[in-house]
């Protein structure tokens, strides 16, 4: 048996040669490749999606060591774009993985044209980034499956999955809500979100993250986050998606 299709053995036996075929075939961008949009982009290369777009303007600081796929003292002060890739093409080296180091925004939709993609993944943190993300994919009529707060939990069974308008508990959900209230913009159709509606508070003191050398590029007071739960908000995007995709084939 050829390597590539040992690789995905497993997930051929449960989803079939069909599905494995269109994933192959399948086109995702991801904004944002940290805390969950780096273990989305690793689900979604395990499970054999054959193109993929990563999206993001950071370089691996230390403190992303805890959390975050590409993070590894050897890659601290790398793009994380250009990081995460290398790992991915290490679990797939047949897999077309290109890379964007940029910051998406209004200004900056225009480069990025969704229409192209079958999946949007909205890993962004950043308010602003994220509702504009959102109202050019929900425009595009391209599916897009959007991750709420990460930080502040630390009970996995706390994480959901629902439609953007039905989100509970999570301040993220309710600011972007606020925001397109207030400039009467609205998403153009709906879409799913993970998100938990547990929030905790930070135990530890407040210091600005620190700086290694020269390679960490921002200076912060972030909140507390931990891996199992960003993991899990990624990979539930990434089943979303295959989900999504197998549904697909059965109309």
């Amino acid at each position: 048996m050829p390597q590539n299709e040992a690789i995905f053995y497993r997930a051929e036996r449960l989803l079939g040669e069909g599905f494995m075929q269109r994933a192959s075939r399948c086109r995702v961008i991801v904004f944002g490749v940290g805390g969950v949009g780096s273990w989305c982009a690793e689900g979604l290369v395990r499970s054999g999606i054959g193109h993929l777009t990563l999206v993001d303007s950071d370089c691996v600081s230390v403190t992303n060591i805890n959390r975050q796929r590409m993070a590894t003292v050897h890659t601290v002060g790398q793009p994380k774009v250009e990081a995460l890739r290398r790992q991915l093409l290490d679990i797939n080296p047949q897999a077309d993985i290109a890379v964007m180091q940029q910051f998406y925004s209004e200004e900056t939709a225009a480069a990025f044209p969704l229409e192209q993609y079958d999946y949007v993944v909205d890993a962004i943190d950043s308010l602003a980034s994220k509702a504009a993300l959102i109202l050019h994919a929900t425009a595009c009529g391209v599916p897009l499956y959007s991750s709420m707060g990460a930080a502040l939990k630390l009970d996995p069974t706390a994480i959901r999955v629902a439609e953007f308008w039905k989100v509970k508990g999570c301040p993220l959900a309710r600011a972007l809500r606020q925001r397109f209230k207030k400039q009467h913009t609205f998403p153009r159709h709906k879409f799913q979100c993970v998100f938990s509606e547990e929030l905790l508070t930070n135990l530890g003191e407040s210091h600005p993250e620190p700086v290694v050398g020269e390679s960490s590029l921002v200076v912060t007071h972030g909140n507390g986050s931990l891996a199992h739960i960003t993991a899990i908000y990624g990979f539930t995007l990434s089943g979303l998606i295959l989900q999504h995709l197998q549904n697909c084939s059965k109309l």
